[in-house]
């Protein structure tokens, strides 16, 4: 029997929602939400995240500003403009755009957003807050991933949980949500890139979350030697998760998202689309075509994970808004 397929979509519509409701509460309470995207520079790939992010934000009536910053500008500079937003009370929240400029370290400047305003709940504040079971945000694609979880399987107590991959801002914060329960959680196994047989955790696993890029890592890499020169041979592209590897009926949320090529020709080169360029594909790390005739329920991607992320984002920036 085919799996459930869960539907990201319809999870992040009904958070937003929700969102929607209290930013009108807020609002009428005089406390406007208010989200400051902070850019260094200009970066295509970011125009994209931060157009999605004002309009999210506009649907559920939360103010969003995109702060442009020069592209020179230095270190103690950045930091003391956050420090302006973080005591800026018409501010609820703060998200630093990536990448920033080569000698600004990013998890610096991270960390000097005020805990109070960080929508993407990586502050290590907010982290410590998050292991001791509790706190006002979570980090948003780990709260989107078991969000999607528990809107198909609300009883998770002595459930098998395997979370493939040990991010500090998926992986980890992913195994701490799972085990805020005292009497409810979920047995949680942690596998990374030194598990020896990942099969063997995975298989017995009633939960299987995957969030490691591994395809995309591959393709990356290949492609770097080439432009260096190299003639390396052709990346394994196939997914890091077989059908073979999951219990049937077992629930899968894959996490990650992975933009690679749908072939190579002679030269080891992607093939071309009929515009001319790479003809590139999005899948996760999991095989899903052969897993959800398997499994009881799984991610699909894209439509999984990503969408809820972003609501996700949404929930945070009006959490900060009540709690400040």
């Amino acid at each position: 029997m085919a799996a459930k397929i869960i539907d990201g979509e319809a999870v992040a519509e009904r958070i937003k929602t929700q969102v929607a409701a209290d930013a009108a509460e807020l609002t009428k309470a005089g406390k406007t939400p208010h989200l400051v995207a902070v850019q260094v520079g200009e970066n295509p790939a970011s125009k994209i995240y931060t157009n999605m992010q004002a309009k999210a934000c506009e649907s559920v009536g939360i103010e969003y500003e995109l702060l442009n910053l020069p592209d020179d500008i230095s270190r103690d500079a950045l930091l003391a403009k956050i420090g302006q937003l973080n005591g800026d009370p018409k501010v609820s929240g703060l998200i630093l755009q990536m990448p920033l400029p080569a000698g600004i370290d990013a998890r610096t400047v991270q960390q000097a957003i005020a805990p109070a305003k960080d929508v993407e709940g990586m502050h290590p504040e907010n982290m410590g807050r998050l292991f001791y079971g509790g706190g006002v945000v979570s980090p948003c694609t780990a709260a989107a991933a078991v969000e999607l979880l528990k809107s198909t399987c609300d009883d998770l107590a002595g459930k098998e949980a395997v979370v493939v991959g040990h991010s500090e801002i998926v992986g980890k914060p992913i195994a701490a949500i799972l085990l805020q329960s005292l009497h409810a959680a979920p047995t949680v196994t942690v596998c990374h890139v030194a598990t020896k047989d990942l099969a063997a955790h995975t298989s017995k696993a009633d939960i299987v979350f995957v969030a490691t890029g591994v395809p995309q890592v591959r393709w990356l890499s290949y492609n770097r030697k080439k432009k260096a020169g190299e003639t390396p041979p052709l990346p394994d592209l196939s997914p890091l998760v077989s059908a073979e590897m999951l219990k049937a009926g077992a629930i899968v949320i894959d996490v990650a998202i992975n933009r690679i090529p749908k072939g190579f020709d002679e030269n080891g080169d992607p093939i071309k689309n009929d515009k001319g360029k790479n003809d590139m594909r999005t899948v996760g790390d999991v095989d899903y075509e052969a897993a959800k005739e398997k499994v009881g329920a799984i991610t699909p991607v894209p439509g999984g994970v990503g969408p809820v992320t972003v609501a996700m984002l949404l929930q945070n920036t009006v959490a900060c808004a009540k709690a400040t």
